[in-house]
């Protein structure tokens, strides 16, 4: 009888442990879909049919508490896993050791007004902190959300991992603290991260990359408007071809070679700016508070030119120049048809003008 009543304990227990890690399949219904997790993996991977699908892997002791809920909030259909506690542990891929905290509404819903970002909701939120390690709830929720082309489609999470992968779309992610990478997708693409790393590698389409604290790496970008922006950390992007290119960034480095671009906007509080352009331009404005800049330029280029540094010398590396005023820290003159405008200033560094 003991042994009957041991195996009868483990077979429990293994269904438990089965139960708590199968796989659940969700349907999100309509065009504009919202989905909403504290802690987890998530990927987002192209879809088949009408609607988007979200798959759900539960993780953790805690697993079982986890509740997914959907419906309609605020104009948009929604999936919500649902943390019945104010404390989670996650361990993030085994390597994370920090601690997190958010704003959650009593809907399951967080970080979608922007506004209120780091600020308590009042009256119907509560605030979550997720750590790595402590007491609290051991629970989270890997995602693969399924995007049919064409879908409208953002997601948010809190902590963990996020991937999006050949997707044709309006998407958006937004996470508190994690890495964001992305491949090969096309339509509108926005990646937002309060602590993290942002990769793109192939994307199309009118792209925003954001980050609080963290670095921007693009390899291959073709898009209308791109913006990339880093409160701290540096913006790498290779192989960049856009109608209009915006790169900001608080304290950090700015190189981005391999240009195609009509209008380029560069601006750093404190860091160098490298920029190598393949083709001409219409305007170019570069400005860092302090660093030093590099601008490699086609055989072919033409533009009036106002070059200003506070505290730094102008080398034009060979490029001829047409100078119509010329004082220590301030050039102005005209580069071959003179047809784009560029405009460069730095408070501390020297200005490099080079040939590509």
């Amino acid at each position: 009888m003991r042994n009957v009543l041991l195996a009868g304990l483990a077979v429990g227990a293994l269904a438990r442990a089965a139960s708590a890690q199968a796989t659940e399949r969700k349907t999100v219904p309509g065009p504009d879909v919202a989905v909403y997790n504290l802690a987890g993996v998530l990927r987002l991977e192209p879809g088949s049919g009408a609607d988007v699908a979200v798959e759900i892997m539960r993780g953790g002791g805690d697993a079982a508490k986890l509740l997914i809920a959907t419906g309609e909030i605020r104009g948009r259909q929604t999936l919500r896993v649902m943390y019945p506690d104010n404390d989670i542990v996650y361990d993030v891929l085994g390597r994370w050791g920090g601690e997190s905290t958010v704003d959650v509404r009593e809907d399951g819903t967080f970080n979608d007004d922007h506004g209120n970002r780091g600020h308590r909701y009042h009256g119907d939120g509560h605030r979550v902190r997720i750590s790595s390690h402590g007491r609290g709830l051991d629970a989270h929720a890997d995602l693969r959300v399924l995007v049919p082309a064409g879908k409208r489609v953002a997601v948010y999470l809190a902590v963990g991992k996020a991937f999006v992968t050949n997707v044709d779309g309006e998407i958006r992610v937004d996470v508190a603290s994690a890495d964001v990478e992305a491949s090969h997708t096309k339509g509108s693409l926005a990646l937002s991260t309060g602590s993290g790393d942002v990769r793109v590698t192939d994307v199309a389409g009118d792209i925003t990359l954001s980050t609080g604290s963290g670095d921007v790496t693009v390899t291959g970008m073709t898009g209308g408007h791109v913006r990339l922006d880093t409160g701290s950390g540096d913006v790498t992007a290779t192989r960049v071809e856009a109608d209009e290119l915006k790169v900001d960034t608080g304290s950090g480095n700015v190189e981005v070679s391999g240009v195609k671009a009509r209008a380029i906007g560069l601006d750093t509080g404190s860091g160098d700016v490298k920029l190598g352009l393949l083709t001409r331009f219409e305007s170019l404005d570069v400005d860092t508070g302090s660093g030093e800049v590099t601008i490699a330029v086609p055989g072919d280029f033409g533009a009036l030119v106002d070059i200003e540094t506070g505290s730094g010398g102008i080398d034009l590396g060979g490029v001829p120049v047409t100078v119509t005023r010329m004082e220590n820290d301030h050039l102005v003159g005209k580069i071959g048809d003179g047809r784009g405008r560029m405009k460069i200033e730095t408070g501390s560094g020297e200005v490099r003008l080079v040939r590509s």
